[in-house]
C-alpha cells in the first residue's frame, strides 16, 4: 500500500510540474510581452533567460537520478518515529503542514546564505543580473541534495505524502514572485512574500544582503529579524556580490566550490579550514561567522551588466537550437526510465555540452564555433545513423527529423568558415 501511495504521489508531483511547465512558459510570454509594451529596457535579455532556464533544466536533470530519495527516508521516519496519527487527507494536517514546510524552508533558506558550503549551490539563483520570470528558473543542480534534510523534523508528524506536496507547492508559488512588473500588494505585504519582498532578497546592495528568506510567508522574517522592506530611494541592483560575468552553465553551476576550495588550500589550520566550509561566505579570519556588511561592496542603482553584443542572426541561431535542445530534454526526461544506463549517460552528456555551447556563443567565446560545429555534425550523424530508433523513442513523424537534420546541416556549413579562420589566425583576441 505504502509503495502505492509513494509511486501516485511522486508521479503526480510529476504531473504538477509537467503541467506548470507549460503554464512558466505562457507566463514568461506574457512578461516579455508587457515588458515590450512599457518600453522597459535591460528587464529580460536574451542570454540571461536562456542561462536562467538552462540552469533550471541542468536541476531537473539531477532530479531525475534522485526522484523518490527524499519521500522514502520520510517514509521511513514517520513510520519507525511517528507520534500523531493525522491522515494525509486531514485539514489538521494539511494546515500543520503548510506551516512546517514553509517554516522548514526558511531555515533552509537562510542557511543556505549562512554557510559556505550551501551558497555554493544557492549563489547560482542568485547569479542572473536580471530580475524576472525567467530568474525563478535558475536553480542548482546540488542544491536538492541538501534541501530536503531541513523538512526531516516534519516527519515523525506529517504523512510524507504532504511533506513531498507541500514543499513543491511552496516552489511553485514562488515562480511568480521573480518580477518587477508587480509593485505591492498592499495589506498582503505584512503577511505574504510577495515581488517587492522577494526583490530585496535578490538584490546586492547593502541593506537587501541575507534578507527575506521566505517561501510563501514573510512572517517568519519578521519573527526572526530577517526582514528588509524595499526601498524607494534605493533602486534594487540584481545579481551576486561579485558578479559572474559568463552564460558558461557549468561555471555558472560549480564556480563557488571552486573559489572555495582555493580559500581552503589558502588558509592555514584545521579550525580555519573547517570555518571556510561551515561558516559564512562573507567570513575572514578575525571576522563574525556571516562576515562584516562593511566589507559588501557599496552597490547603488545603475550599475553596468554583463551583456556581450550578439548580432540578429546569432540572436535567432541561439533560440532555435535553445528550442530543439528543449525538446530533445522532455523526450530525455519523459523516457529516462526506460533508457539504459549509457544511453541515459549520453543523452545527460549531450545536453550538457549542447547548452555549454549556447553559452559559449552567448559569452563570443573564440572556441564557440569549434565547439558549436562539432556539435552540430555529431548529432546530425547521430540523427542519421539512429533514425528508426529516435523515431521510435519519440513516436515523431520521421519527417521531423528530416528537417532537424537539415538544421544541423545548415548549422554546421554556417559556422565552417568561422572554423577555419580560427585555425588560420590562431585564437581571437575576444576572450
Amino acid at each position: 500500500m505504502d509503495s502505492l501511495l509513494k509511486t501516485d504521489v511522486i508521479t503526480g508531483v510529476r504531473r504538477l510540474f509537467y503541467l506548470s511547465a507549460v503554464f512558466f512558459f505562457v507566463a514568461i510570454l506574457l512578461e516579455v510581452a508587457v515588458v515590450l509594451i512599457q518600453g522597459r529596457e535591460n528587464v529580460i535579455r536574451l542570454a540571461d533567460g536562456i542561462s536562467s532556464m538552462t540552469a533550471g533544466m541542468f536541476m531537473m536533470l539531477t532530479a531525475i537520478f534522485i526522484k523518490g530519495f527524499d519521500f522514502a527516508v520520510f517514509g521511513w521516519l514517520h513510520q519507525t518515529f511517528r507520534s500523531v496519527n493525522l491522515v494525509w487527507d486531514s485539514p489538521t494536517a494539511w494546515f500543520l503542514c503548510f506551516f512546517g514546510v514553509d517554516l522548514c524552508y526558511y531555515w533552509f533558506h537562510r542557511m543556505a546564505h549562512e554557510v559556505n558550503i550551501l551558497w555554493a549551490a544557492h549563489q547560482v539563483h542568485h547569479s542572473s543580473e536580471d530580475y524576472n520570470l525567467t530568474t525563478a528558473l535558475r536553480q542548482s543542480i546540488l542544491q536538492r541534495l541538501t534541501s530536503w534534510t531541513f523538512y526531516i523534523p516534519l516527519a515523525p508528524f506529517i504523512p510524507p505524502s504532504l511533506i513531498l506536496v507541500h514543499s513543491q507547492f511552496n516552489t511553485l508559488y514562488q515562480f511568480w514572485i521573480h518580477t518587477e512588473l508587480i509593485d505591492t500588494l498592499g495589506p498582503l505585504e505584512y503577511i505574504l512574500n510577495t515581488p517587492s519582498h522577494h526583490r530585496v532578497h535578490h538584490g546586492r546592495n547593502r541593506y537587501c544582503i541575507d534578507k527575506n528568506y521566505a517561501g510563501t510567508l514573510i512572517i517568519f522574517d519578521r519573527m526572526f529579524g530577517t526582514f528588509e522592506a524595499e526601498k524607494r530611494d534605493d533602486k534594487v541592483v540584481y545579481g551576486l556580490v561579485h558578479p559572474l560575468e559568463s552564460y558558461n552553465p557549468l561555471y555558472t553551476q560549480f564556480c563557488h566550490l571552486q573559489w572555495m576550495w582555493q580559500r581552503v588550500l589558502e588558509v592555514d589550520g584545521i579550525s580555519n579550514k573547517l570555518s571556510v566550509i561551515f561558516k559564512g561566505p562573507g567570513w575572514d579570519q578575525g571576522k563574525p561567522r556571516t562576515g562584516l556588511i562593511q566589507d559588501i561592496p557599496d552597490i547603488h542603482h545603475p550599475q553596468p551588466k554583463y551583456d556581450p553584443k550578439l548580432p540578429l542572426w546569432g540572436s535567432v541561431y541561439i533560440c532555435a537550437h535553445f528550442l530543439i535542445n528543449f525538446l530533445v530534454f522532455h523526450f530525455y526526461s519523459e523516457g529516462s526510465g526506460n533508457l539504459n544506463q549509457l544511453s541515459a549517460l549520453l543523452g545527460m552528456v549531450y545536453m550538457i555540452y549542447s547548452f555549454t555551447c549556447v553559452g559559449a556563443i552567448c559569452d563570443l567565446k573564440w572556441y564557440a564555433p569549434l565547439l558549436e560545429s562539432a556539435r552540430c555534425l555529431v548529432l546530425l550523424a547521430t540523427l542519421t545513423v539512429f533514425d528508426d530508433s529516435m523515431v521510435a523513442f519519440t513516436k515523431l513523424d520521421s519527417v521531423i527529423f528530416t528537417a532537424v537534420r537539415a538544421v544541423f546541416l545548415l548549422s554546421a556549413f554556417m559556422w565552417l568558415p568561422q572554423c577555419i579562420q580560427r585555425f588560420a589566425n590562431g585564437k581571437s583576441k575576444q576572450e
